[in-house]
């Protein structure tokens, strides 16, 4: 082979290498996608700064930006992505989201979804099995983490520590180990502001009431919040909470607030003071098909879940004590109807194979019956009494005349 030749391969070797595509990842690199859950798709993360196009199913997307936040994702969001820098495309990327739940949940012990710069709040995760068995994650920015796991075994619950750092956003979740089973996501959000309008840290979703609240970074007296959907003012209340009841797609929208408040626990003679939150977005879902518990008798429970899909199989029962919200327990029980012994609150869901149903509505029972019971018993007993008392008392009368 001559020079020419040489150099006329080289030039088409180099010219491949050009063509060929971007690299499109998706993060977190979930197992299986539940809906609710928040995706970020990254373009050729080395080449973040070069304009990109992104395409659903061929069709162009509005976003530009080298990284694409998905939100809230539902079936809407299903199909193949695709994204081109310098007039390369990258291999599609197909999205699958299952309107289910995942095997384990993850929620703040208190608060919603957005902090303040430097500030943190503990997570909590309950699962059915080892909580050992558990890891879990942080995406910053487009960077994952591990995160310390503490299990406290008496109460059967892991916790988390979640911090923002220097990211605008986090998305935290869990995985067990050598398994695809995972837990729902949680994401937080910054801000640098001192009034916070603070939507929940999970998924509003239809028919359920959200609240969003008005919160002033170091609690303040509040006076007046004003909320805003879409720049339109909507209420104006002492109060900070703005609560929609019966949540529906007519909600979806971006929310501020407007808050005027003092420091009169510092100082009597405090100043008023004025400021205005973050516009935060809310995005209302459907989100899986929820159980429902009936109740025959005050003991006697059934479990349904009539829009669950034909591949749900067997049903679980769970048990929770009424001075502690954490401690749920699995029951042994997986049939459709239960009776039920112990007080508490009683909640089920169904098994779907690669995921589960919502929960269901929660059913408190209290054993009453057996308190009348045993009132009844004290009652009767202490009738008797009073009659015995009684007649002696006649008895000693009567023998005292004679």
């Amino acid at each position: 082979m001559d020079m020419r030749s040489l150099f006329t391969l080289a030039v088409l070797l180099a010219l491949i290498r050009g063509n060929k595509g971007q690299k499109l990842a998706v993060r977190p690199e979930f197992p299986q996608v539940f809906v609710g859950d928040d995706i970020t798709l990254i373009c050729n993360r080395k080449g973040g700064s070069k304009p990109t196009k992104w395409f659903l199913n061929g069709t162009p997307q509005t976003d530009e930006d080298y990284s694409m936040l998905l939100t809230a994702v539902t079936p809407e969001n299903n199909g193949k992505y695709e994204c081109e820098q310098d007039r390369k495309k990258s291999d599609p990327v197909t999205l699958t989201v299952l309107e289910l739940e995942p095997y384990a949940q993850l929620s703040p012990s208190a608060g919603g979804a957005v902090m303040t710069k430097g500030d943190g709040r503990n997570l909590v995760l309950r699962t059915e099995d080892d909580l050992r068995d558990w890891a879990c994650f942080v995406l910053r920015g487009v960077s994952i983490f591990g995160l310390r796991v503490n299990v406290d075994e008496m109460m059967n619950r892991a916790v988390i520590f979640a911090e923002l750092k220097e990211a605008e956003r986090a998305t935290f979740w869990c995985k067990k180990k050598k398994s695809d089973l995972r837990s729902n996501a949680v994401t937080l959000k910054k801000t640098e502001l001192m009034v916070m309008l603070v939507p929940p840290a999970v998924p509003a979703l239809q028919g359920e009431p959200v609240a969003l609240r008005c919160v002033v970074w170091g609690g303040p007296k509040l006076e007046k919040a004003v909320f805003y959907k879409d720049s339109i003012e909507i209420k104006s209340s002492p109060e900070d909470t703005y609560t929609i009841t019966n949540a529906t797609q007519r909600d979806n929208g971006n929310y501020s607030c407007h808050a005027t408040y003092r420091f009169s626990h510092i100082s009597a003679e405090a100043a008023q003071k004025e400021g205005v939150s973050d516009v935060q977005e809310l995005k209302v879902i459907g989100g899986p098909p929820a159980a429902m518990i009936s109740a025959f008798t005050n003991q006697c429970l059934r479990c349904s879940c009539p829009l669950c899909p034909a591949n749900c199989t067997s049903y679980h029962w769970y048990h929770t004590l009424f001075n502690d919200p954490y401690a749920r327990k699995k029951l042994s029980e997986n049939y459709r109807s239960i009776t039920v012994k112990e007080e508490g609150h009683y909640s089920c869901r169904r098994d779907c194979g690669k995921g589960f149903s919502r929960f269901s509505n929660i059913y408190s029972y209290r054993a009453q019956s057996e308190k009348v019971g045993g009132l009844w018993y004290i009652l009767v007993a202490a009738l008797i009494l009073f009659m015995i008392i009684v007649l002696i008392v006649v008895l000693i009368t009567v023998l005292l005349k004679y």
